[in-house]
């Protein structure tokens, strides 16, 4: 029996919700938020704030700017129980929010794209003018993976596409019996 895995994203049909911006340190200043989407443990010497882009209902699980993974409390510990090697989990307050939230770094890196079961894949090329980036994906749609090459991950990002989080599907299913808000998972 094969496994399943999911891409999990926001959903943004939830009306009424917030939309958070990309996290800050304790001055105001933007933090990288890129550097918790290349799937390896982040160093942070701050305190991290998400200021809000859109006020509106809290969700379980959002996205804030650039694809930086916001969850609850309740999120952060079935992400602890059952993927405890597979995720960093970074306190961050949200503004207006007394609940405590986390940032969630998946900090596992996986080369796991099924290149010919995706719907496009495309490749950064010399004559694209973007010599750092030759050889690397430039474009993937329709994202498969080739589950045979994920291991004992439940929680990763597939290299050279880390603009995906996928998870297991026995972590789908977790987030799903509990109730949690905000989450849209789509097969890979």
């Amino acid at each position: 029996m094969s496994k399943r895995y999911f891409d999990l994203s926001d959903d943004l049909s939830i009306r009424g919700r917030w939309q958070l911006h990309s996290p800050v340190d304790e001055h105001g200043q933007e933090v990288d938020p890129w550097q918790f989407t290349k799937g390896q443990a982040v160093q942070v010497d701050t305190r991290l704030r998400l200021p809000l882009q859109v006020n509106g209902t809290p969700l379980d699980f959002t996205l804030g700017g650039l694809d930086t993974p916001v969850v609850s409390t309740r999120v952060a510990a079935l992400l602890t129980e059952l993927a405890p090697d597979d995720v960093q989990l970074l306190p961050v307050d949200i503004d207006g929010q007394t609940e405590p939230f986390r940032i969630v770094v998946a900090t596992r890196l996986i080369r796991c794209i099924d290149d010919q079961a995706s719907r496009e894949v495309r490749y950064w090329k010399p004559e694209d003018g973007r010599p750092e980036k030759v050889g690397k994906y430039r474009v993937v749609s329709g994202l498969r993976i080739d589950p045979t090459q994920v291991g004992s991950a439940r929680v990763f990002r597939p290299w050279g596409w880390t603009v995906a989080l996928i998870v297991s599907e026995d972590i789908k299913q977790a987030l799903e019996r509990a109730g949690v808000t905000g989450t849209r998972f789509k097969e890979v």
